[in-house]
């Protein structure tokens, strides 16, 4: 594959560390809108480095909206799912029915803390 494949542009994109775990944290979220502190406490292990990184790649890819309370002191950035964004929940969807089908003996998802999984 090379650079002009879409396969190869996609999975280059969401492929990134931390990028689906990010995306899955605010679209469970309330209104499907995270702030920056909701999200790291969301996906244990990030550093903020990492975090504010992946979560600049995505409002550059056009994933996330960036948006930017001034009125309010102390000044709030939230983070919500562009329409792109939306539709790639439905693609982390099927991948959790993959995996379950072909990688996990088609179970149920066990895992607690998926209990409120909007997947």
């Amino acid at each position: 594959m090379d650079e002009k494949c879409v396969v190869y542009r996609t999975v280059n994109i969401i492929s990134k560390k931390w990028c689906l775990l990010v995306i899955l944290s605010i679209h469970k979220g309330k209104n499907h809108v995270k702030r920056y502190n909701e999200i790291k406490k969301d996906v244990i292990g990030i550093t903020p480095k990492s975090l504010s990184k992946v979560l600049n790649e995505l409002v550059i890819e056009n994933i996330l909206i960036k948006k930017t309370n001034r009125t309010k002191v102390p000044i709030k950035t939230y983070y919500s799912l562009t329409e792109s964004g939306k539709d790639l929940i439905k693609v982390v969807n099927d991948l959790k029915s993959w995996g379950l089908k072909w990688k996990f003996n088609n179970k149920k998802c066990e895992n607690n803390k998926c209990q409120g999984c909007l997947l």
